[in-house]
């Protein structure tokens, strides 16, 4: 029947799309409806976000999903092509550059052990080779940087449409309407009912639709840690430019930036209220970001803000990592949200895992089991240190 499906996943983004996909490609024969309010994904956190692909974290989980996802965006073009036609995604590994002061290097020393032992390519640059890297900087606070050579950004649109295409030529059905409410009896999840009163069917639904996850999941009565919190990031013209194009830069005082053809693109992670917002500030911009950035280079000092743009993390207010996992008090309720800036990036690792633990009962690949939604009763929290 037309509302009755084997699996239902809300939110249309990289995560449900990804899981979409894998699930397919793994042998799922049965019918999955995929519940997108946005259809143009004018306000999705997937093509907002800025793209970033990194294996520099510092917990063994976040770097094995994070490997994982990197080899398979290094081979996505290939891998989502559509009657020979490749989907291009314009991987760009210029590289992640964090910049450390005395305070912060101790902690990175420690992080780069961990990082070593599972493979991840990270180097150690005093202050003068971050000087002969990029002349242009100021490193007269720095003690030193961690440079990933094999980082980059990827534009996270394509990622996202060619994710949306390869699901649909295998069998997934996308249905932009906008979820009202999860339905339910008892301790089984029933399926959705949509703003217009329609009710669609499944013994399984997937919750990932991001910023808003945490609010769909109150229809059944379950609380999840995610809130919408905002982020906004400026394009800018400089009138003097960098010689080489600049890597994404961290710099200790929360600010990024990073070259994008001949313009720079500059973000900060500061605290704002949760909520829906997708409003950007100029003055923030000149008030709050220009002065810091002009203070770690004579380049930032004259320039143009071109644009901006505000799009929402789902975060996890507990430990800003993913919750990946079935819900131990509601049967075939699954969980992929609470990714907190990091999710476009470990899309690829995310999508297989919940495939897995869908069909199999149990992760193979990885085990994610560390991202369950339990860890926070059980208090055995997800620490992640290098997160921005």
């Amino acid at each position: 029947m037309a509302n009755k499906h084997d699996i239902i996943i809300v939110g249309g983004g990289i995560m449900s799309a990804s899981l979409a996909y894998h699930l397919l490609k793994d042998g799922f024969t049965g019918d999955i409806a995929i519940f997108e309010k946005d259809p143009q994904y004018e306000f999705s956190s997937t093509p907002r976000s800025e793209g970033g692909i990194r294996q520099t974290f510092s917990t063994e989980i976040n770097i094995r999903m994070s490997q994982y996802s990197f080899h398979m965006y290094k081979k996505f073009e290939e891998e989502m092509a559509i009657d020979g036609e490749q989907a291009l995604i314009d991987f760009k590994q210029h590289g992640y550059l964090y910049l450390l002061n005395d305070k912060t290097l101790p902690t990175y020393k420690e992080i780069m052990n961990i990082q070593r032992k599972l493979g991840v390519n990270a180097i150690l640059m005093p202050p003068e080779e971050i000087k002969d890297y990029i002349p242009e900087l100021n490193v007269a606070d720095l003690a030193g940087a961690v440079f990933d050579p094999d980082a980059g950004n990827i534009d996270p649109y394509s990622v996202l449409q060619a994710y949306v295409r390869k699901a649909k030529r295998l069998g997934a059905k996308y249905i932009y309407e906008e979820v009202d409410c999860l339905l339910s009896e008892g301790d089984q999840i029933t399926g959705i009912q949509l703003k217009s009163g329609e009710k669609h069917d499944a013994p399984i639904v997937v919750n990932a639709c991001g910023a808003w996850s945490g609010e769909l999941s109150q229809t059944i009565g379950i609380e999840i840690p995610v809130r919408p919190l905002r982020r906004q990031v400026f394009c800018i013209d400089l009138a003097k430019r960098f010689i080489k194009e600049l890597p994404f830069t961290f710099d200790p005082t929360g600010i990024h930036f990073r070259s994008e053809g001949s313009k720079v693109i500059v973000g900060w992670g500061n605290d704002v209220p949760f909520g829906y917002d997708f409003h950007w500030e100029r003055s923030y911009f000149e008030e709050e970001i220009w002065p810091l950035l002009a203070e770690r280079s004579a380049n930032f000092e004259q320039l143009k803000l071109e644009r901006g743009w505000a799009g929402l993390y789902d975060y996890n207010y507990i430990d800003q990592n993913g919750i990946i996992s079935g819900h131990p008090k509601m049967r075939g309720y699954y969980i992929a949200t609470g990714f907190s800036g990091h999710g476009f990036q470990q899309a690829p690792a995310v999508g297989k895992g919940l495939s897995e633990l869908i069909r199999l009962g149990k992760f193979e690949t990885i085990d994610m089991s560390a991202l369950s939604i339990e860890r926070f009763e059980k208090n055995e929290l997800v620490l992640e240190m290098a997160v921005f």
